[in-house]
């Protein structure tokens, strides 16, 4: 693999990438502490891609960033309804009365995500945390938080522009074919431009790091990982010389192999699980040190159950392990 550019641009700056793609970060208040940004530039504005998340910080470095453009904004499009991408797109598009751009399933569960849990019990959310094998204490804290979902994104706009795999938008006369990528988020939209050989990825191909693949609490017994799986073999298509600009990290040059790695990665993970479960029977918790060999915080260990779950059900899904309940009510795994 070969990175471009040695650094990211500071805050609040903009980075020409290629010719009429800017590149631009925003502070995330994370491990990952920046998310890249994308604004492309159309016959008579500038198209926005993903927000950052959405906070006064925020807020304040894109009014310095919009001080720097020649061209009004003309659209918002959103990869995915992670905070960190669909944060202030509300936001923007509403103040300058622009399209929203969104893939279906995102901008309906982010729209549902942002109404919140309202009078639903908590207790299908325990029973998620306790069938993984946490304690009652971590339960309690990791369920207990008052601020959600809205409280970092913006009012999502009313009205949306739907993207679909294979949909192509023109931009500055240049063509842009979305790509839907699944796993990360249920229908993620990568855009990709032939003329100027560049993917604009969002978090589905990311380097040095991988996209969190998890089977959370709204839906836990999900194949996201399978998702995954059949949707990123598909970039391989793609010239080998595609620049890629993720979400994170640096751009970067070697798409084909970035896949590759992303694959045998997971492939990884799941003969690791499978030996561990062949010594005893393992619960979720049982297994984390398997995947993650680092300390988790407990800000992490949401995300880190949601992918050793995913990794489990994409087994269970495949008849490699056998699940069942203890006499504590913990799931509890074994290779068959």
């Amino acid at each position: 693999m070969h990175y471009p550019f040695d650094s990211q641009p500071s805050a609040g700056t903009l980075k020409e990438v290629c010719k009429g793609v800017f590149w631009l970060t925003m502070p995330l208040p994370f491990d990952l502490d920046h998310i890249n940004l994308y604004i492309i530039e159309d016959n008579h504005g500038y198209v926005i891609v993903d927000t950052g998340i959405g906070l006064d910080k925020t807020k304040a470095l894109w009014t310095k960033i919009f001080a720097q453009l020649d061209k009004p904004i003309v659209g918002v499009l959103v990869t995915h309804l992670h905070p960190d991408h669909i944060g202030l797109a509300g936001w923007i598009a509403d103040t300058y009365d622009v399209p929203f751009y969104m893939s279906q399933v995102e901008y309906f569960t982010a729209r549902a995500f942002t109404a919140g849990k309202g009078d639903a019990s908590p207790v299908r959310d325990r029973r998620y945390f306790h069938r993984a094998g946490l304690g009652e204490e971590q339960i309690n804290r990791l369920t207990s938080g008052s601020k959600g979902y809205s409280s970092v994104v913006s009012p999502i706009p009313l009205s949306y522009k739907r993207l679909k795999h294979g949909d192509v938008l023109i931009f500055n006369d240049i063509e842009w074919k979305v790509i839907i990528g699944r796993g990360h988020s249920p229908e993620h939209v990568c855009l990709y431009s032939s003329e100027k050989q560049t993917l604009i990825a969002g978090d589905h191909i990311l380097p040095i790091i991988t996209p969190n693949i998890g089977a959370y609490s709204t839906e836990p017994e999900a194949n996201t990982l399978d998702d995954y799986l059949t949707t990123l073999p598909q970039f391989k298509a793609l010239p080998a010389s595609t620049l890629v600009l993720p979400a994170h990290k640096l751009p970067f040059y070697g798409l084909h192999e970035r896949v590759d790695t992303l694959l045998a990665h997971h492939q990884h993970h799941l003969e690791a699980l499978i030996s561990a479960c062949k010594e005893k029977p393992c619960t979720v918790v049982d297994l984390l040190p398997v995947l993650f060999k680092r300390t988790l915080s407990e800000g992490s260990l949401i995300f880190a159950v949601a992918e050793c779950l995913s990794h489990l059900n994409y087994l269970l899904y495949n008849n490699e392990i056998t699940r069942c309940l203890n006499a504590h009510g913990v799931y509890e795994f074994e290779t068959k």
